[in-house]
């Protein structure tokens, strides 16, 4: 502990007691008495001390500015696994991969299970061949299509000729409605042509889904990760007959991790998405990210607001549901680094500081305290440049000349 501050606050305060209390005594021990004193006081011709002769105390100051200070909300949480999943099959067939152990990290795309492919592969060849043959029939049915409109267009041609030539009296009233007749023949021969198309061209479609049936089902085989991770959990053993919906392993992602916390409804509007957070886990490790969620609604049995913060974990030392104290920034405001030695007290109780103004008088002010650290306590209600008294400030009220020496931040 430094003793300094107080030797430096007895001598104060023995200056103090002397000039105030004993000043009497202290002008007959210099060998000036105090009608001389007073003598002096009044050679102004209107009875105001001389500037020279003012008796001011001494005291302590420091020249202080105001920085921007970092409001901050300190959280208590958890960490938590950025995702966690248990990867289930789609399929049903016996496991034929040897199992992954807990603990194995695994990349994105990696196979954890790989089911017996059983009879798939020749349901895929059954697809595949019903496939070539609907492919092969839509040539034909083109081409029938095709027929029928050149029989129609020829069917067209002759109705047209024999309604001429009957009108010219060559034509009998018997063959003009043969050739009509022919004419709705071939279109609806047309007709039966085109959905003979259709019907090869659906064929088409059907044998084409069937074979990605049958892909997708030798697909499921292989069950692979959604995501890098680890797993949380074995895999499912070889030989071991999984159902659809049956679960292979459980795959948890670490990086990012994310650290989640509750905070109170008072402090909510403090905070804002991307802000910086700094954390402190149990085991002594300190990690640093974003706030990335601020819930919308409270925890209905704390009334508080779930708050959830990214950080990077790439060689994956943080562990899932680690314990951890978070300290959220929010912001920030100006404000003066001061020692606690320099809180005071006025009359009515109000907690403040004593500065010196432009005169070198004795001026008191109340602060708001904002954070107390180790260097001092950071507060708001000075003027952005002023002296604060850190030393004396006990001894004198509002309007009492000081005699300031300065020391310590902001010199």
């Amino acid at each position: 502990m430094r003793i300094t501050p107080f030797i430096t606050a007895g001598v104060v305060g023995t200056a103090l007691f002397l000039v105030v209390i004993k000043r009497d005594a202290v002008m007959e021990f210099v060998g000036a008495s105090p009608d001389t004193a007073t003598e002096e006081t009044v050679a102004s011709g209107d009875g105001a001390p001389a500037a020279d002769d003012v008796v001011r105390v001494p005291v302590i100051a420091i020249k202080s500015t105001a920085t921007m200070v970092p409001e901050i909300v300190r959280v208590r949480g958890r960490t938590e696994a950025a995702r966690q999943v248990t990867v289930l099959a789609e399929t049903t067939g016996t496991v034929a991969s040897d199992p992954l152990r807990k603990g194995t990290f695994v990349e994105a795309g990696q196979v954890m299970c790989e089911l017996n492919l059983g009879t798939r592969g020749a349901a895929l060849a059954q697809a595949e061949a019903t496939l070539i043959e609907a492919q092969a029939r839509l040539p034909e049915a083109r081409a029938r299509v095709i027929e029928a409109q050149s029989a129609l267009s020829e069917a067209q041609i002759n109705d047209r000729a024999a309604v001429s030539l009957q009108a010219d009296g060559y034509a009998s009233q018997t063959r003009v409605a043969a050739t009509a007749a022919a004419v709705s023949s071939a279109e609806a021969a047309v007709e039966t042509a085109r959905a003979g198309l259709e019907a090869a061209q659906s064929g088409i479609r059907a044998a084409e889904a069937a074979v990605a049936v049958a892909e997708k089902e030798i697909e499921h085989l292989s069950i692979k990760a959604p995501f890098a991770g680890v797993l949380e959990t074995d895999s499912a053993e070889l030989g071991a007959l999984l159902q659809a919906g049956s679960p292979c392993a459980t795959v948890i992602q670490l990086d990012p991790i994310k650290l989640v916390g509750f905070v109170p409804e008072t402090e909510m509007d403090k905070l804002t998405l991307n802000a910086m957070a700094d954390a402190h886990l149990a085991t002594g490790k300190q990690v640093a990210g974003e706030v990335t969620f601020l819930s919308r609604s409270a925890d209905e049995a704390t009334r508080t607001f779930r708050v959830e913060v990214e950080i990077p974990n790439p060689d994956l030392s943080v562990r899932d549901g680690q314990t951890v104290e978070m300290v959220l920034s929010s912001g920030g405001t100006q404000g003066h680094l001061l020692p606690q030695s320099a809180l005071t007290l006025d009359d009515s109780g109000r907690i403040g500081v004593r500065y010196i103004d432009d005169q070198n008088m004795a001026m008191f002010t109340p602060v708001n305290l904002l954070r107390d650290t180790v260097e001092g306590v950071w507060l708001t209600g000075l003027p952005e440049q002023a002296d604060v008294i850190i030393v004396g400030q006990e001894y004198v009220t509002d309007g009492i000349p000081v005699a300031p020496s300065y020391e310590g931040l902001g010199q």
